[in-house]
């Protein structure tokens, strides 16, 4: 009598959680694709940095040109007397 008991309980529990559960299996394929799309998202961002920091570079190598011209220019304008 007890093992009877024993045995329903366990599968009502068996029963429980497969009920438990098959909402989270049915959402699995859903989460696959988020997570593909997530995946693609990210190595879009990782070529958007590496751009960034080539720009970010020029940049800084246009900044140095532009302060070696102004310098010149202060050259030039202080030879002509201006």
């Amino acid at each position: 009598m007890v093992t009877w008991i024993v045995v329903g309980v366990v599968l009502f529990a068996f029963v429980v959680l497969a009920l438990a559960v098959r909402p989270v299996l049915a959402r699995l394929p859903r989460l696959g694709r988020a997570a593909l799309a997530l995946q693609g998202r990210q190595a879009e961002a990782e070529a958007l940095r590496s751009t960034a920091e080539v720009l970010q570079q020029r940049a800084g190598a246009l900044q140095e040109r532009m302060a070696v011209a102004q310098e010149r220019l202060a050259v030039i304008k202080v030879k002509r007397g201006k």
